[in-house]
């Protein structure tokens, strides 16, 4: 069954996943960018910038956009590379992943093009299934050399999580990690404290970081919960106040509410041979969490215990 296709007001074609609980996702084919995720509740989870450019070629400021086959300024393309910037296809080849049943689901594709080749000269498919569930989003990226040398590129999902106020997460997970910072010229350092709080800008890729990741708001009580594989690494960031005044597409108070963190493979760039392929994962997912002495039990959220 072909996806049910609809343009927004600003022109751009969209589609839109349901499930029988109520839970929905938005996806753009302009940059394969999933823009809204909303619970059975119909509580928005995904920050967008009330100030987001919607229109091409500007990338657009929240949801999850894909960061292809750069991250950030690590290489001579626009930051995070031109895939969140490029119009994306229906896939009608989505094999060889299994059906995704009791899911609803799309798959999309983007291919190298001619204009592609002069600025970055390497032949690649992009494709990406998202997949929504009962309290879950999944989103499984795949690329494919096609090309007759050697593919070399990193990859980051940037997660704009929408919660009720930054100083009031914090982040399981990422401690003891290596991490670097982008705030002092990308030096390496360890993470020293127990849980990743928020008091200031923040623009970090933590290192091998584990397959689990919790994000804890205490305010809405509701933990987000993030499980990836094939993207070793993840980006924190954060702009705070003087940087989202500086940035035309956030309002000033943005900050407050949003917190980036990503899946991606930036350290140690994937590495494909001509036509080999390389596959990742990402599901976010939401559980309730309760108040325990004040405190709430990370520990029991990132071992799966509900």
């Amino acid at each position: 069954m072909s996806p049910n296709i609809v343009y927004d007001a600003n022109g751009l074609p969209r589609i839109r996943l349901t499930e029988p609980n109520g839970s929905s996702a938005e996806v753009l084919l302009y940059g394969g960018q999933v823009v809204s995720w909303k619970n059975e509740r119909r509580e928005e989870l995904l920050f967008m910038g009330s100030k987001a450019i919607w229109k091409p070629p500007k990338a657009i400021r929240g949801g999850i956009p894909v960061c292809f086959p750069q991250f950030g300024n690590l290489g001579s393309l626009e930051q995070h590379g031109f895939a969140r910037n490029k119009m994306w296809s229906l896939d009608s080849d989505p094999s060889p992943l299994p059906p995704a049943k009791n899911q609803s689901s799309v798959d999309l594709i983007l291919k190298s093009t001619e204009e592609d080749l002069k600025t970055w000269p390497r032949s690649f498919e992009l494709r990406l299934r998202i997949s929504l569930s009962a309290g879950k989003l999944i989103l499984i990226p795949r690329v494919r050399n096609t090309d007759n040398k050697t593919l070399s590129f990193m990859f980051a999902l940037r997660n704009y999580l929408s919660v009720s106020d930054i100083s009031e997460v914090r982040v399981e997970g990422l401690e003891t990690l290596d991490y670097f910072d982008n705030l002092m010229r990308r030096e390496r350092f360890t993470e020293q404290a127990d849980a990743i709080t928020f008091d200031g800008e923040i623009d970090r890729v933590y290192l091998t970081s584990p397959a689990k990741i919790a994000i804890i708001d205490h305010e809405k009580k509701r933990t987000v919960v993030l499980r990836k594989d094939g993207m070793p690494d993840s980006g924190v960031w954060n702009p705070w106040d003087k940087k989202a005044k500086a940035l035309p597409d956030l309002r000033d108070e943005d900050y407050k509410t949003m917190l980036c963190v990503d899946s991606a493979a930036i350290e140690n760039s994937i590495v494909l041979k001509p036509f080999e392929e390389w596959t990742g994962y990402q599901e976010l997912s939401t559980v309730s969490s309760s108040y325990c002495s004040g405190q709430l039990d990370p520990r029991k959220v990132l071992q799966g215990i509900h």
